[in-house]
């Protein structure tokens, strides 16, 4: 083969190969909006199989996939208990685990006992009133590393600028209380393109 040919097929292949790589950060969600919405939370009452992990938030894959491998078929939860902003990251404390039953549903039994064998806490959580809550696709597993620098930043700024107080309360186990204030006209004024 001449040296054309062969410049021109390592020229063709590394455009596929840059044209794939940019198709795919594109597909997992580089330009997808980021849609936070103040309302009714999207579940329920939940009974929960959790366990407490302290640590940075980005590297709770590992608890994820322990309570995948017992229920692989169930939804999983996550709850952060610290602002990594403002706590070390060493520092942070979280909550993983999966959603044994919600609503009226009761927990079956045998998976319950199941992941208390594995050392995981069960816990009830009520209903909440209110919750912010936001969605952002999980077609690969570039989009969690995506979401991590889009819907968090973007989260945090809708809870400031909506004036929503959170806070944790330690009780027999943790509960997630929130309060809605008003926005002021100064806050809406400065958030223009979102609405609370």
């Amino acid at each position: 083969m001449s040296d054309s040919i062969i410049l021109a097929l390592i020229v063709f292949i590394t455009l596929c190969l840059i044209a794939t790589v940019v198709a795919a950060i594109v597909y997992s969600g580089l330009f997808t909006e980021v849609n936070i919405k103040t309302g009714s939370p999207p579940i329920k009452n939940v009974t929960i199989a959790y366990k407490l992990h302290k640590g940075p938030y980005k590297d709770c894959g590992a608890a994820f996939t322990e309570t995948v491998s017992i229920g692989p078929k169930l939804n999983t939860i996550r709850v952060s208990y610290d602002d990594s902003t403002e706590v070390p990251d060493d520092q942070c404390r979280y909550i993983v685990g999966s959603i044994l039953s919600e609503g009226e549903e009761q927990p079956d039994e045998e998976l319950q006992k199941l992941y208390e064998k594995f050392g995981f806490k069960v816990l009830s959580l009520p209903e909440a009133s209110l919750a912010v809550t936001t969605t952002f696709p999980s077609t690969t597993p570039l989009s969690h590393w995506l979401a991590s620098y889009k819907v968090y930043p973007e989260l945090h700024n809708y809870i400031m600028v909506c004036t929503i107080h959170y806070h944790w309360s330690p009780l027999h186990s943790y509960v997630v209380h929130m309060t809605y204030k008003p926005l002021t006209n100064n806050a809406l004024r400065s958030f223009k393109k979102k609405k609370c």
